[in-house]
């Protein structure tokens, strides 16, 4: 009787090397295995504590246009750009449930330098989170930078101060190009608000700067600069802003203050009057929101720059 014989054995496959894409996150991380760490109790597959542990953190430099956007906080049944950076952070780590900000900003108002931590259970390079979280964000949203930081590190704390800029289109005629980051005035004294902007530099109480929001009971803020300037388009004129905190509107009632000067609509004086009467009725109306970016929050870095990236 034939008998039949057993297939051939077939010879070993070769294991394929790892392979870094495009986002600077090899494939073996990317399902699950890390870069620098092997597999942990915790991590997926183990079979011990599910949640995993967040060892590593990580700061971002973000820029966004805040157009579409109800501010950077996240809120029910609204678009808000905390939830939108959040989607591409659990893309690359599920893990992650929270983001930190420095900056909590309003619906409209756009942003070249926010800091966003968070901490994750990933040992992704700043690089990898760079060009990886970037291929998981809309247009209008965009990482600029990453570096390492320590475990619960929280920008908004570890803050100096922040610089924004208000940019005010003078031209008698709409131009679309700057409908979303300008606002736009027929004519205005620049002189006149350059010299409302002096009253408000130092340490005030701005407690008659602030929306009604707002019900912190310290109100007492420094501003370190406040500067009127031209653009290189001479049509702009840029109020820029720098001081420790803010308050909620603080930076847009005070523009929308110095330009009512401007146009004649307030007498002389009136950002030094409304300090010194902690009256909101006496300062001028807010700017709109479109016209405010966010340009820079300096904050206490204690592990240097050395692994920022990019440099």
């Amino acid at each position: 009787m034939h008998r039949p014989t057993d297939p051939p054995t077939p010879s070993p496959t070769p294991e394929k090397p790892a392979e870094t894409t495009r986002d600077g996150i090899s494939d073996s991380a990317r399902h699950g295995v890390n870069d620098r760490v092997a597999a942990q109790p915790g991590d997926p597959g183990t079979g011990a504590g599910a949640a995993g542990v967040l060892r590593h953190g990580v700061l971002l430099e973000v820029a966004y246009d805040g157009t579409a956007y109800h501010g950077w906080a996240a809120q029910k049944n609204a678009r808000a750009v905390e939830e939108t950076l959040l989607g591409a952070v659990t893309a690359l780590d599920p893990r992650v449930r929270s983001l930190r900000g420095a900056s909590r900003t309003d619906a409209g108002v756009h942003a070249e330098g926010q800091l966003v931590a968070f901490d994750t259970s990933r040992a992704i390079p700043p690089r990898g989170w760079v060009l990886g979280l970037n291929q998981h964000l809309p247009d209008d949203v965009a990482v600029r930078a990453s570096r390492p930081v320590a475990v619960g590190y929280s920008p908004r704390f570890a803050a100096r101060g922040k610089r924004y800029r208000y940019r005010v289109l003078v031209d008698a005629v709409r131009d679309p190009i700057w409908r979303t980051r300008a606002w736009r005035v027929s004519e205005v004294d620049v002189a006149a608000m350059a010299r409302e902007a002096e009253d408000a530099k130092g340490t005030h109480d701005f407690v008659a700067f602030r929306s009604s929001g707002d019900e912190r009971d310290y109100t007492v803020r420094t501003l370190s600069r406040i500067d009127v300037e031209h653009d290189a388009n001479s049509r702009l004129v840029s109020v820029i802003v720098e001081g420790n905190a803010f308050l909620y509107n603080m930076v847009r009632i005070l523009v929308g203050t110095m330009i009512d000067v401007g146009r004649g609509r307030l007498e002389p004086g009136a950002v030094g009057r409304a300090l010194e009467s902690r009256d909101r009725r006496r300062a001028g109306t807010t700017a709109p929101a479109h016209g405010l970016v966010l340009e820079r929050v300096e904050v206490d870095l204690p592990d240097g720059e050395a692994d920022r990236w990019p440099p």
